[in-house]
Formats: structure tokens, sequence, C-alpha cells
């Protein structure tokens, strides 16, 4: 959802990268019915794997829930969004996550484009 709200909000201002620790085969199709709900499509997308390649090549690293999964080099910024995994929950459970996320991409944007 962050990397959609992102792709979306930014358009071509910020190159985007996804990828989680240990993703699943596919995704939430709940995810999919919230951020329809806000009109964006990410029914195409796929869950990716994080590599140690997507981190060096990024600037800023968020993540949730990743713990010492995640690869850490020095000089880049790293913020940890702790926020309910919406996993195996229904869409009513996870608006309120997307809404949450929305607010903290909105943020980080206008940080990363001052």
């Amino acid at each position: 959802m962050a990397a959609a709200f992102l792709s979306h909000l930014a358009a071509d201002r910020i190159e985007v990268r996804s990828a989680g620790s240990a993703p699943a085969d596919s995704v939430n199709p709940a995810v999919v019915e919230a951020m329809n709900e806000v009109g964006i499509d990410i029914s195409a997308q796929t869950p990716k794997i994080l590599t140690v390649e997507a981190v060096q090549a990024s600037d800023v690293c968020i993540t949730m829930g990743c713990g010492d999964a995640c690869p850490v080099f020095p000089g880049k910024r790293y913020l940890d969004w702790t926020l309910p995994d919406p996993a195996g929950q229904g869409v009513e459970a996870v608006r309120p996550i997307r809404d949450e996320i929305h607010t903290r991409v909105q943020t980080l944007i206008k940080e990363l484009l001052a």
C-alpha cells in the first residue's frame, strides 16, 4: 500500500521500490479492494523479496516489522512504521491501516521533496 500511494502521489518525482523480507505468494485481496476504494489499482502487483541490491540502491528505506531480516547499510535513512499487519484481515480491518499509511506517505513526500 505504501509503495502504491507513493507512486500515485509522487508520480515520477520519487523512484519507488517495494519488497518484503517474507513476501506472500499474492497480494491480499482485502488490500486490493481497499486500495481500489481510493482509486488505486494494485491487482496486477506481485509481492517481491527484499534484496540487498534494492536497499543499497535506495536513499530511504521504510520498514514495517522487518526486524533483523532487513539489511542495514551506513548512510541510508531508515524509518520503521509500526502498523498492524493486514495479512489475513478483511477490508474492514485494512481500511484504517490504509488510511494511516496514506497519511505517513503524504508526510514522507513533503519531507523528501522539500
